[in-house]
């Protein structure tokens, strides 16, 4: 059905958030009443927007469950009918997410994100503002890991959990020291300052790091003739091999496995697959007109494997455990605009949510533990094969490729999704006071983090305090967007 949304602002905002036995209330995360969760899993599919996650599950299943066909000119908005095909798409809230860094266009504004098809493609936040909003619930200028806008240190959530006795860790598909991981466990003016930020990780209280970066081995899991030191340093590799950190060194396929079937349970150990850039999406072999998964793949683990080894050694702890998984090379494979790799990249990150949600049934409870699943920004400007000025639906048949075309080769502006289950997921539907004309209710990256730090001992001065809702030029009525 097509409807005039844009004149019916009021309805988005409850129409835009599902929410199964929860009531929203618009007062914030701040007027909520829950006890905080023993247990926080924050997974972030970096760069992976609304249609990213359509594009998996057409190519998976046949079906999509976000699309949208979007008229400026006559400001109708049509959501076709969806399938939810993905376990975190049947999680009890759903909002959107908006992603602005401090500097670039500095807001989400959503009468311009919709009115103008450009207008999302320029002054996107990066990995690293967006990773230290989502961990610090401060807003930072791009390239900025782990510090305010004047350079001041901010905490993160992994260090408050650490803090109150909990055990702490990262997972990525891309290097360990990269921009999103490294918003959980170091603090830099410059996110490409790697070795840096490497030592700063290794000295951290975090007690899992997994990811790629290994010195010795290139994109295809090939041994190099000469080691390469550009994410880790040469003396901070001699460290970690001689055993002079804190870390258990683990390195090998068989031992990642043993680690998460249980076999071996180390309390701290730093995971280095052997890979370069990325587990997968770097690999040798044809990106176009191939099949996701025709390449052949690295002799690697693969994210869910890295995910079940890290609670399994994370959960040793008692008080509980804050972890955070990327899938990191969605966002190398948008930047490319690879839709197979980027497809292979989504598919390997729905089946590490899958991970984590065995996890919680079978391991803990849902009464006990929260799990967010959202991204950092969205990558590649994903949308419709016959789109511009109009936003038209990827389509697609399980087991192809799916029509679709991307419109940029890097960060959007766009909301993406957020999904959430368990103890004190209602807070984060909350905190969803923003409404868009075509997702609905959203709430911004820096909620996520001040919900956190809500639950956990209380929230630093000024973060993830409830905003109103940001529609430049409109109030909440009867009022065209488009002026027409």
């Amino acid at each position: 059905m097509t409807n005039r949304v844009f004149r019916r602002l009021p309805a988005l905002a409850a129409a835009g958030v599902l929410m199964t036995g929860l009531t929203l209330s618009v007062a914030g995360p701040a007027a909520a009443q829950v006890d905080g969760p023993k247990n926080i899993i924050l997974l972030i599919g970096d760069g992976m927007g609304y249609n990213h996650v359509d594009a998996a599950s057409l190519y998976e299943h046949g079906t999509s469950n976000h699309q949208v066909v979007v008229d400026p000119a006559t400001g109708s908005v049509e959501h076709l009918p969806g399938t939810a095909s993905q376990v975190f798409e049947s999680f009890p809230v759903q909002v959107a997410m908006s992603t602005h860094s401090a500097n670039g266009r500095a807001e989400y504004d959503p009468v311009a994100a919709w009115s103008d098809f450009d207008w999302v493609a320029s002054g996107a936040t990066d990995s690293a503002a967006a990773g230290t909003a989502l961990a610090t619930g401060v807003k930072t200028n791009n390239g900025t890991v782990g510090l305010a806008p004047d350079g001041s240190v901010v905490t993160n959530v992994a260090e408050r959990a650490a803090e109150i006795g909990k055990a702490t860790g990262v997972v990525t598909s891309v290097m360990f020291s990269d921009a999103t991981p490294a918003a959980w466990g170091a603090h830099s003016a410059d996110r490409g300052d790697l070795h840096a930020i490497s030592d700063q990780m290794i000295d951290s209280s975090l007690d899992v790091i997994v990811g790629a970066g290994h010195p010795l081995y290139g994109d295809d899991n090939e041994l190099l003739d000469e080691p390469r030191h550009l994410y880790l340093s040469a003396a901070s590799w001699d460290r970690l091999r001689d055993g002079e950190t804190a870390f258990e060194l683990i390195e090998d396929k068989a031992d990642f496995e043993a680690v998460a079937s249980g076999e071996r349970l180390p309390e701290k150990y730093l995971g280095l697959t052997q890979v370069a850039f990325t587990l997968q999406q770097a690999r040798s072999g044809d990106v176009d007109g191939v099949l996701p998964f025709e390449v052949p793949a690295n002799d690697v683990p693969d994210l869910p494997t890295l995910t079940q080894g890290a609670l399994n050694v994370l959960s040793q702890n008692e008080d509980g455990l804050f972890l955070m998984v990327e899938g990191g090379a969605i966002d190398w494979a948008g930047h490319a605009n690879q839709i197979a790799r980027d497809i292979e990249e989504t598919v390997d990150f729905n089946r590490t949510v899958e991970t984590v949600v065995d996890w919680v049934e079978t391991e803990s409870s849902w009464d006990e533990t929260l799990v967010i699943v959202t991204a950092d920004h969205e990558t590649g400007y994903l949308d419709g094969s016959r789109s511009n000025p109009t936003w038209t639906p990827i389509t697609g048949e399980q087991g192809q490729l799916p029509d679709q075309k991307w419109f940029s080769i890097d960060h959007t502006n766009q909301l993406v999704p957020l999904f959430a289950k368990g103890a004190g997921s209602e807070v984060l539907a909350a905190s969803a006071t923003g409404v868009d004309p075509v997702r609905g209710a959203y709430l911004d990256n820096v909620d996520v983090a001040g919900t956190m730090f809500g639950f956990w001992g209380g929230r630093p001065e000024g973060v993830g305090t409830p905003r109103p809702a940001v529609v430049p030029g409109l109030t909440r009525s009867e009022t065209s967007m488009f002026g027409g």
